[in-house]
């Protein structure tokens, strides 16, 4: 059987900037390759300063790259309507939550995701988009709390109603910058169990999301790449590539890495 198109092609991607006041070039990518196959869910690690956030919205069509090739969806960045194409990309940062009303529901945040505005349009929405959106409320654990303010709810709560807007347009590619970071940790266990739970729903759906914390992946991840200094250190299948060995090189720190019941965890042997 052939195998299925990627979802995301990347070759030799360079990202650069030029600092102003010293008139040099400041690489935050350098040569990065990356394929993601449909159903693949890809944790994305590497300290601060790796070039993760810049990679994500290379990916998500946000940010373009200085040199290289990339392919999303099977359209070239440069050579195709990227308002067309983010459309069909779900993109959910550290900052989403503060673009929303805050008299705004849960209901009605994810609600929006069928119109792709922050604004609530409900004379532009269908009974498809409804009872899809009702879904995801309920796949996210968020049904008790639909009817809330969206302002008044917790982090986590807030979180995952965000990724379950980005789903409400049945996107093909799902990003995720961080979901996990400030979460306690019945916030953060309910996140990826819903996670988990996206990802048997959803099996053609390509899920990348970045993280310092390999404690902060679902059980579901299935690959890895690990920045440093703008640069991959590893990619590939998740057990082999989130080793003790390959995640010292990437953080520098010598780190024992363990998994159990599809979990990881690391700590410092230094």
């Amino acid at each position: 059987m052939p195998e299925a198109p990627p979802t995301v092609a990347l070759d030799a991607v360079g990202v650069w900037r030029w600092h102003a006041q010293s008139g040099t070039r400041i690489a935050l990518l350098r040569d990065v390759g990356w394929r993601i196959l449909p159903g693949e869910c890809w944790a994305l690690l590497g300290p601060n300063g790796a070039g993760k956030t810049t990679l994500l919205t290379v990916l998500g069509a946000v940010d373009f790259p200085s040199e290289g090739t990339v392919e999303l969806l099977g359209r070239t960045l440069g050579r195709t309507d990227v308002r067309r194409l983010r459309e069909e990309i779900g993109f959910v940062d550290t900052r989403a939550a503060l673009r929303f009303d805050p008299a705004l529901t849960v209901e009605e945040v994810v609600r929006t995701g069928a119109t792709g505005t922050i604004g609530y349009f409900l004379d532009r929405m269908t009974q498809g988009d409804l009872m899809r959106a009702d879904d995801l409320v309920a796949t996210f654990g968020l049904g008790v709390l639909a009817k809330r303010r969206f302002a008044l709810c917790s982090q986590g709560e807030q979180k995952r109603a965000l990724i379950a807007r980005a789903l409400v347009a049945r996107p093909r590619l799902l990003l995720l910058d961080e979901p996990g970071a400030g979460l306690d940790l019945p916030g953060r266990e309910t996140l990826l169990t819903a996670l988990d739970r996206l990802v048997e729903r959803e099996p053609e759906l390509a899920l990348v999301m970045t993280t310092h914390h390999v404690e902060e992946l679902p059980a579901s991840t299935t690959h890895a790449l690990l920045l440093r200094g703008g640069e991959v250190v590893g990619s590939g299948p998740a057990p082999v590539t989130m080793t003790s060995e390959s995640l010292s090189t990437c953080f520098g720190l010598p780190l024992r890495v363990e998994q159990a019941g599809g979990r990881w965890r690391a700590v410092s042997t230094a």
